[in-house]
């Protein structure tokens, strides 16, 4: 069984898991209600000890329930608690009644937004629980009013469940969203969560099942995504041999390098070698081969002016990458072109996805690495676009090109034929020129030890996540360069159970 925190969810799976709660478990609505309210003002307690008063704004569905049951109990525990009460109509659900009602006999005043809106931002902390996983469409009206006004107050933030206004099945912003410090999410991990905007907006995000035997009805529902962990994935690493040589572990060829982008090629060489190629070769522009050499001369650097130069190094090689410092000149056009026909595996990166996005085809032996405006030029759509439903951007790539996609950018997609993974590590310290030209050396490292296009893709996104939050640990985010990472790649591939039998 695969351990309930690495299944990710969909908001209609999420209602489904509720559903199959009640009668499994004997448990009502209300009485989840009451757990996921005990869960988040312990929470509060935990995450603001000195804390004394608070203000919580409930909307008219469940979620606002659980921020009542928040209300209640700190009432009960000597708070001072301001409630507002936001959201047209009068519909309200059983369960969220009962919590309202239960609220107001303990003494807490409710007050509709129109009379109290501004009160609550004298709290030293203020509880979101306006909207929930059920937003529908843009954020409107006295929500939207209410959301802007909380993030004008400058206080610290609890979002109940998923911080309002953030879609929990994309990470998309629907107009406006509450911008939480610290965010406690109920019964199953929601997969939007964790990329695009959604981390922005979740501050600290914090996990509770709420049944003790959660993970087992999260077994019935299938999960939507995958949270993918560095410790898992290093088992694709098998412990080497002590007669090895280097012919075991693959041959890169990196095809790139262009006039005026030779660093690319350069770092994307060293990335190979660093999580263990045996051999790497850079196939370049003439006068860029013996700089390389020289600053790294465990590469093989061979300058070429055409594909006739490219016959022996094909020959020799196990695994392509092609793309880092390419361009799209007639040089870049004859590589790729060389690069597409060959029979190994290969990695797709930078430009040769802009060339692949004016000659589109499909195919199964590729791994491609889009950043998301690479992304909407493969897709014929804007960012925005992308951006809106990176879940659905990466299947369509995956669909209409074939092979696995790395969908780059905060929390990055893994997405082949069966199956999505998301990475939730990485920081903005690595939004930095080069680092998607280590990403690309990463993967054709471990595709030329033999993991398969997935598991090599997989694992190659986290190492590379994890050590630039490694880095930025030691060092902070700002001025954090590509090669900064190399150290720490040669670290973590030589985790303690991966690089040698004892």
């Amino acid at each position: 069984m695969t351990d309930q925190t690495t299944r990710l969810y969909q908001a209609q799976q999420i209602k489904t898991i509720e559903q199959l709660a009640v009668p499994q478990y004997a448990v009502s609505e209300f009485e989840l209600m009451e757990s996921a309210g005990l869960a988040a003002f312990h929470l509060l307690q935990h995450c603001w000890p000195d804390a004394r008063t608070l203000g919580v704004f409930c909307g008219k569905g469940n979620n606002g329930g659980d921020g009542y049951v928040v209300a209640r109990l700190a009432k009960q525990a000597g708070w001072k608690v301001m409630v507002c009460q936001v959201g047209e109509g009068t519909g309200e659900p059983v369960a969220a009644e009962k919590a309202r009602l239960a609220c107001q006999a303990a003494g807490v005043e409710i007050k509709p937004f129109e009379h109290l809106w501004q009160q609550p931002f004298q709290a030293d902390v203020i509880v979101d629980a306006l909207l929930g996983i059920g937003i529908k469409g843009e954020v409107k009206g006295s929500y939207a009013t209410v959301i802007a006004a909380i993030n004008a107050a400058q206080k610290p933030v609890l979002s109940i469940d998923v911080p309002s206004g953030i879609d929990a099945d994309t990470g998309r912003v629907c107009g406006v969203a509450v911008q939480a410090n610290v965010t406690l999410t109920f019964m199953a991990l929601k997969r939007g969560l964790y990329t695009g905007a959604a981390p922005q907006y979740c501050g600290d995000l914090h996990y509770d099942g709420l049944l003790p035997a959660i993970e087992t009805l999260l077994d019935e529902v299938p999960a939507s995504a995958v949270l993918l962990h560095l410790s898992a994935l290093l088992q694709y690493l098998a412990p080497r041999k002590r007669d090895a040589n280097k012919g075991n572990f693959g041959h890169v060829l990196i095809m790139g390098g262009n006039r005026g982008m030779v660093g690319a090629a350069r770092m994307a060489g060293e990335a190979a070698a660093r999580v263990g190629a045996g051999l790497v070769s850079l196939a370049t522009w003439p006068e860029h081969a013996a700089y390389i050499a020289a600053a790294r001369p465990e590469l093989m650097c061979h300058g070429v002016t055409s594909p006739a130069d490219c016959g022996a190094l094909l020959a020799r090689a196990s695994v392509l990458v092609i793309g880092p410092g390419l361009g799209q000149d007639s040089w870049a056009q004859q590589l790729w072109t060389l690069g597409l026909s060959a029979a190994q595996l290969k990695i797709l990166d930078a430009d040769a996805l802009n060339l692949l996005a004016k000659n589109p085809c499909k195919r199964d032996d590729w791994i491609l690495t889009p950043h998301p405006g690479e992304a909407a030029r493969l897709l014929n759509c804007s960012v925005a676009d992308i951006q809106a439903d990176r879940f659905k951007a990466a299947a369509e790539l995956a669909e209409r090109y074939g092979g696995v996609i790395v969908l780059k950018g905060a929390g990055t997609l893994v997405q082949s034929s069966a199956r999505v993974g998301v990475c939730a590590l990485g920081n903005p310290g690595m939004a930095t020129g080069g680092m998607g030209d280590v990403l690309s050396g990463v993967l054709g490292g471990l595709v030329a030890q033999g993991l398969p296009l997935e598991n090599a893709a997989q694992l190659g996104v986290v190492l590379h996540a994890e050590a630039g939050d490694k880095v930025a640990r030691e060092q902070g985010e700002r001025g954090m360069l590509a090669l900064d990472l190399m150290r720490v790649l040669r670290m973590l591939v030589n985790e303690e159970g991966n690089s040698s039998p004892k």
